[in-house]
């Protein structure tokens, strides 16, 4: 029986996937973009009804003012991080800190300060993009007071069924593997699927010629 070799054919089999490789690499860099969400304060109308919606009843606290320099907000990091939780310990009501930016800071700055209420777990913060344009840290006041509601345990020495946790399978990864790729990819994928199919059709008009 005589060999048939498809030299052409075998080439994009193996060229297509490293160049599907290659580029949607590339373009899922491209899409791949990190973001930062951060709430602000509702403007305050002309009627102010909407006064508790805005900052107004937390810009007169107390607030402990730092000047963030510009372009060094990430080299002082832990020092932002250390005085945010020294805020938190002291637990003191009406008080914050306020983090004075201005046009010569640069986005890196404000990021970097986003990055320290994470660190630090600070969950009240604000912009103050209205009038000041500074940032704000306000103090989650708990009064140590209030003493724990004791209630009665419902589910002690109750027997908890647990389900068979589902497992994914590898068709469930390669459906979602599918749907995170840019439309870009499908064309690539097509291509191939196509070239292959004009492969293999042609070894088997070869392989019936020869015989």
């Amino acid at each position: 029986m005589k060999k048939i070799y498809y030299f052409p054919g075998l080439i994009s089999a193996v060229m297509i996937p490293l160049l599907f490789w290659y580029y949607g690499n590339q373009k899922f860099e491209e899409v791949n973009i990190s973001v930062m969400d951060i709430g602000l304060p509702a403007k305050l109308s002309k009627d102010k009804s909407n006064l508790t919606f805005t900052f107004e009843p937390l810009r007169n606290w107390d607030y402990k003012r730092i000047k963030i320099e510009p372009g060094k907000a990430k080299e002082n990091s832990n020092f932002y991080v250390s005085e945010v939780k020294n805020l938190q310990k002291r637990n003191k009501k009406n008080t914050g800190i306020e983090f004075i930016l201005d046009k010569n800071n640069t986005y890196g700055d404000f990021a970097s300060l986003l990055n320290d209420m994470t660190i630090a777990q600070q969950g009240t913060y604000a912009y103050d993009l209205e009038k000041t344009g500074h940032f704000f840290a306000t103090v989650n006041y708990i009064d140590p007071n209030i003493e724990e509601f004791k209630y009665d345990c419902f589910l002690c020495h109750d027997v908890i069924s647990v389900n068979e946790v589902y497992k994914v399978n590898i068709f469930d990864e390669v459906q979602q593997f599918l749907i995170r790729l840019p439309k870009e990819a499908y064309y690539i994928i097509f291509g191939f699927l196509l070239l292959l199919n004009i492969s293999m059709f042609s070894i088997k008009e070869r392989f019936q010629i020869s015989h």
